[in-house]
């Protein structure tokens, strides 16, 4: 138990290498995702570190797991980040410990490594971030690209919040007081619904700039999170790495889909030099190391990717080549300008664009075939090509657009069109239009008149083969991954002339090598007593298991759904969760979420059961949110807690 000033203490399992060589460098995890629970993955993450000389801390958060106190307000709180300086400090100087530490983590470990590293502690020699990013606002899970988002994740994470530590599972009244009867983090989120302190508390230029310590960033291709990394290698004031391959939200040590790669070795390397000192190099390499996409069909069961590793000697290239693509009259996506210019019209259709999102709903997660998402946008494609392109980078589309309604969205699409006519997604990315000019000051649209309208489209890599055709596609509604505006609506697009939309697409630097392959991943070591009984979907999170539409009302219904259960030394925990999203194509304003995620825990002289129940609706001017935690023991009830609020919706 980690003292804090407040006379708090975190709970800590310390990892200690078999061979009694220390002190050792010491790497942390810092976590609200129950270390008890988690051993058996912690074994198996940490072994590959722990034979090569290096201690592994792992550390609840404040108020989650075992550690005491009262939950933590929302992700990456000053009390959070607080709490990690004593942690890094109170490493640093343990009799196992050779005076430096690093911090790691996938997705929240590796959010708070970067924020930690923008205070630099004196023992925080080094970090590394997987699947991460430094953007709260835009990149995170609750506005993605500026518009309200809501989804498995935050639904389940409302509910285990108000677990206490197992096994014990102590219910008394400090428990209610300081986790079950505690806010819903889903509120803070949705109070804040622009770019505004909340998201800006540490902004992203003042973290570039304020990070002095050695970083090495990993991502995937299937990953919601990857912008960072170019970013990170743009702007650090600090030695700085990236990996990128061809996984979803996932170590790449044990990736879905493969080729993985053993991520740790690269790691081992990296911390050498910096916390041992060891003269090995490392940086001396390229700045980035990517997996460049070959073509594949959009299916959403793939097992593999095909495609080669090329080292990238600095990001951003120096005198990158670039592919500027122009939409024509005729649907027709060319490099030349026409004289001819047009204005293509698009009638807003809420429920449409489920395709795009995938089965989880959130850029980068693998995507099924475009068609039925394309046959509700403005589409225009290239000819074949006649010989392949290579892309690696952030395309961008240049609009210029109206809409008839004071508030619209825009989504572009770009995928690659295959000859026998299937559609694969490549990336994406959406626009508030209300931000046109500020996140942080959203303005009404105005009817009827036209204003440009550029859009970053997210990270990535492809080869275009010789013979296929390149798309770009340009919608109003990606539903149910971002909630729709409330007015109908019709959009125009200019095409055509020099003000007509373009989508640049950023070349494969032509002084890129191709890298040798990674080490494949290591086996891990077992944890007895530790048995996964049924492992749910292969992403972690609620999946597209229903889509419903109604003829006669226009409204449209898609289930998520996922389950899980996991046997302990303690007993048996099994959790369910389904999401029901809704909308209407002639009343938008109606959009709801409806939300149940159970947790039950059978012990062997009680059987306890956590459960949250999400009712989130709108209408034209506010959102409605209604959640209850319940608590029940043996079958009976124990504890109930509801919260409601109107709140009124912000530019969304």
């Amino acid at each position: 138990m980690i003292p804090m000033p407040d006379g708090v203490h975190l709970a800590a399992d310390i990892y200690l290498p078999a061979k009694s060589d220390g002190p050792y460098p010491v790497l942390l995890e810092y976590l609200p995702y129950r270390r008890v629970e988690s051993r058996a993955r912690n074994l198996q993450l940490y072994s590959y570190f722990l034979e090569r000389g290096y201690a592994v801390a792992r550390v609840d958060i404040r108020g989650t797991g075992n550690s005491e106190g009262r939950l933590i307000p929302y992700e990456y709180s000053a009390e959070e980040l607080d709490d990690g300086e004593v942690v890094i400090d109170w490493l640093a100087k343990q009799d196992f410990a050779n005076g430096n530490v690093a911090m790691f983590g996938i997705s929240w470990g590796g959010f708070n490594a970067i924020q930690l590293a923008g205070r630099n502690p004196p023992a925080l020699k080094a970090f590394i971030a997987v699947d991460a990013t430094e953007d709260l606002y835009q990149e995170d899970v609750h506005y993605i690209d500026g518009i309200l988002h809501v989804d498995s994740w935050l639904m389940s994470q409302e509910v285990d919040n108000a677990r206490p530590g197992a096994p014990e599972f102590e219910i008394d009244q400090a428990y209610f007081e300081n986790r079950f009867d505690t806010e819903p983090w889903t509120l803070s989120y949705l109070r804040h619904q622009r770019y505004d302190a909340f998201w800006n508390r540490e902004s992203i230029r003042d973290i570039h700039r304020k990070i002095r310590i050695p970083s090495l960033h990993i991502g995937g291709w299937y990953d919601g999170y990857r912008d960072s990394l170019p970013r990170m290698l743009e702007s650090l004031n600090a030695p700085a790495k990236a990996i990128i391959g061809p996984w979803t939200h996932a170590f790449p040590h044990d990736p879905w889909p493969n080729p993985g790669m053993e991520w740790r070795d690269e790691a081992v390397q990296f911390l050498d030099q910096w916390l041992r000192g060891v003269d090995n190099g490392y940086h001396d390499g390229p700045e980035l190391v990517a997996y460049l996409r070959d073509w594949h069909p959009p299916q959403t069961d793939l097992e593999y990717i095909n495609g080669r590793w090329q080292n990238i000697a600095v990001w951003p290239p120096a005198n990158r080549d670039t592919l500027t693509l122009r939409a024509q009259g005729d649907h027709s996506l060319t490099t030349s300008t026409s004289t001819d210019a047009a204005v293509h019209a698009l009638q807003y259709r809420p429920s449409k664009g489920i395709e795009a999102g995938g089965p989880v709903m959130w850029w980068g997660d693998i995507a099924p075939d475009q068609r039925p998402t394309d046959a509700h946008s403005l589409v225009y494609d290239s000819e074949p090509l006649n010989e392949a392109v290579k892309i690696l980078g952030l395309p961008l589309a240049e609009l210029n657009v109206a809409a008839s309604a004071s508030r619209a969205n825009w989504f572009v699409r770009l995928s690659d069109v295959a000859p026998d006519g299937q559609v694969t997604l490549i990336t994406g990315a959406g626009f508030n239009g209300t931000h046109r000019d500020s996140a942080s000051e959203p303005q009404d649209i105005v009817a009827g008149e036209f204003f440009p309208l550029d859009i970053e489209l997210h990270f990535t890599s492809w080869v275009f083969a010789k013979g296929h055709r390149i798309r770009i596609s340009v919608s109003n509604a990606q539903w149910p991954m971002f909630w729709p505006t409330p007015e109908p609506m019709t959009t125009e697009l200019r095409v055509g002339g020099d003000s007509g939309a373009r989508i640049t697409l950023p070349l494969l630097p032509a002084d890129s090598a191709p890298a040798a392959d990674f080490l494949p991943p290591a086996d891990n070591p077992a944890l007895d007593g530790y048995a996964t009984l049924d492992s749910g979907n292969a992403s972690g999170y609620g999946e597209v298991s229903a889509i419903k539409r109604d003829p006669k009302t226009n409204e449209a219904v898609v289930t998520l759904e996922n389950a899980s259960s996991s046997r302990f030394p303690w007993g048996i925990e099994t959790w369910r969760e389904s999401i029901e999203h809704r909308t209407s194509d002639e009343q938008p304003q109606n959009t709801s979420v409806r939300g149940q995620h159970s947790i039950e825990v059978q012990l062997a002289d009680r059987t306890l059961l956590w459960e949250g129940e999400l009712h989130l609706r709108s209408d034209r001017n506010n959102l409605y949110y209604d959640f209850q935690r319940r608590l029940s023991q043996d079958g009976k009830q124990i504890r109930q807690k509801r919260w409601t609020e109107t709140i009124p919706r912000d530019y969304q």
